[in-house]
């Protein structure tokens, strides 16, 4: 275990019948508030008309701005800048899944900085400032609600990257499991398999000395796979998504990795394949991850095999550990499948063709991944894998 700080300063908010909390928490950051939205799936549910209510209850200044899209664009971050900076506001609310709240990080920055935001991306400029950002979460995956991290695609350059800022927490995150109601099956299973590609992200380390951490990977892991298939099939059913929910937030707030460092290859590995192709990126992380961690195993074979035995419960006896370790990777590719996400870059009608351009993507800033250090080849064999 390395030496490590830890601090998250969001404050959630976490239960049914939470949204009221916005008539305390908003008046704490300002009366200009932004509110920020996708689709139109939250006035098809009558969040939107709920959280209209409450806002005009506390005779809150409502600037709006919806259609974010599902891999959030840069265009769209300027045009939240923009509306930031003309009308004063003093608070983003961002209500939505984990692109609506990546798209309101990257306006909360953006509104605090005289140039372009991207520069943040690009490494050129890091931010001094944010901002205040509240959110009200309606999918669980990404984990956003309560990290600075945020991933923004450059629609003009077919860039899709990751970047972070302690400026960048939300301030509060309301996460009422009944607000994911209306997500309909797909993306449920999306966001399920996001929720444990982060928690294998953290997973595969290279530290000694982390039973903790690897136990509570380990238990939200086992929890999303006994979820999984009783959610799909009760897709209102309160107790479930709570579940879900709270794996989602745990899986990338920090409390996981103190003391480790994962790898973020196979996000990284993906972000080029949407940035090119525009997939949903927990479809996108199905197909990817059993690929990259076949082609790792040898890494370390005995945290192979360990993930094979304490979440998969594959029977060690009379088996090697590389053969362990093998039947965890083709557990967790089945179990995948079994809840209909999909297993190969073809699903999306993806391939060859613009693998070396997906490549050279994922390389912007040279060779990547902690676990096992990627170059150009390595990245090429793992989407030859996946086609």
């Amino acid at each position: 275990m390395i030496a490590f700080e830890f601090n998250n300063p969001t404050k959630l908010i976490f239960g049914r019948g939470t949204l009221d909390a916005l008539k305390t928490e908003v008046p704490k950051y300002g009366n200009k508030v932004l509110f920020l939205y996708g689709g139109g799936s939250i006035k098809r549910s009558g969040l939107y008309d709920n959280v209209m209510t409450l806002l005009n209850e506390i005779g809150a200044e409502v600037t709006e701005q919806g259609g974010v899209e599902p891999n959030p664009r840069l265009s769209t971050v300027h045009k939240g800048v923009d509306l930031c900076k003309a009308n004063g506001i003093e608070l983003i609310l961002a209500v939505g899944g984990g692109s609506v709240l990546d798209c309101a990080k990257a306006i909360a920055v953006g509104a605090k900085y005289d140039g372009d935001m991207w520069d943040f991306l690009e490494r050129k400029a890091a931010p001094k400032a944010a901002l205040p950002l509240g959110t009200v979460l309606t999918m669980a995956a990404t984990g956003s609600e309560m990290n600075g991290g945020s991933v923004i695609t450059n629609e003009v350059t077919q860039e899709k990257m990751g970047w972070g800022s302690p400026y960048a927490y939300p301030a509060f995150s309301i996460l009422d499991p009944a607000h994911t109601f209306s997500l309909p099956k797909d993306q449920t299973v999306y966001g399920m398999v996001d929720i444990m590609s982060h928690v294998l992200e953290h997973y595969f380390h290279s530290e000694s000395n982390t039973p903790v951490q690897d136990g509570f990977c380990e238990t939200i892991l086992r929890t999303v796979i006994e979820t999984a298939p009783k959610l799909i099939e009760d897709l209102e059913n309160f107790e479930l998504r709570s579940t879900i929910m709270y794996c989602g937030t745990m899986a990338l707030n920090g409390v996981l990795n103190m003391g480790m460092t994962g790898d973020w290859a196979t996000h990284n590995i993906e972000h080029a394949v949407s940035a090119v192709y525009d997939i949903p990126h927990g479809g996108g992380l199905a197909v990817l991850f059993p690929n990259w961690m076949k082609y790792n195993q040898n890494v370390d074979i005995a945290r192979f095999k360990r993930l094979a035995i304490h979440v998969f419960d594959i029977d060690p006896s009379g088996k090697s550990d590389e053969q362990v370790g093998a039947e965890g990777i083709e557990a967790l590719r089945a179990f995948w499948n079994s809840i209909d996400a999909p297993s190969r870059l073809s699903d999306y009608d993806i391939d060859a063709s613009q693998i070396e351009v997906m490549a050279d993507k994922a390389l912007r800033f040279g060779p990547f991944g902690n676990f096992k250090k990627l170059n150009k080849e390595d990245v090429i064999e793992i989407y030859n894998m996946s086609l």
